[in-house]
């Protein structure tokens, strides 16, 4: 008696799932590279407005006389940045939640196929018991047919 070849019912679920898992992988990196250039782009935000707080008092500290134009080119410039700095953080924070998402949708996934490959595993071992089992079967009956011959 010879055994059919083991054939798991779930593998093109299975295979779909990996699939799916791949593409999570791929679209929570996207998220996590995005989020790192958001942070880069602040942290320049920061810098040039650190660099240009720190020209102005420059300015201000060399007992120069300073013009109300100057002040108030300063001071536009410095509100622009520090506008420009919060729409960035705003953008991060919702680069953030999106990478949050992104990870949550990745770990379901990851679940799900980590049960179909324990199903697997479980039906594989199953029918390599029942392999087995059939295998001490055809032994015994060997054996027993070589007795009776031999008696």
């Amino acid at each position: 008696m010879i055994m059919k070849k083991f054939k798991f019912q779930l593998e093109t679920l299975l295979k779909v799932t990996k699939r799916k898992k791949d593409e999570a992988e791929l679209k929570f990196a996207e998220a996590s590279r995005y989020l790192e250039e958001c942070r880069a782009k602040l942290q320049v935000l920061l810098r040039e407005l650190q660099e240009s707080q720190e020209e102005f008092a420059e300015l201000t500290s060399e007992g120069k006389t300073i013009t109300i134009g100057k002040i108030m080119i300063y001071n536009n410039f410095f509100n622009w940045k520090r506008q420009q700095i919060e729409q960035q953080q705003q953008v991060i924070l919702k680069a953030t939640q999106d990478k949050q998402q992104k990870l949550k949708i990745l770990m379901k996934i990851m679940t799900y196929l980590k049960s179909i490959e324990q199903i697997k595993e479980k039906r594989l071992r199953e029918y390599n018991e029942e392999l087995l089992f059939e295998e001490q079967k055809m032994l015994d009956e060997i054996g027993l047919q070589l007795h009776i011959r031999n008696n």
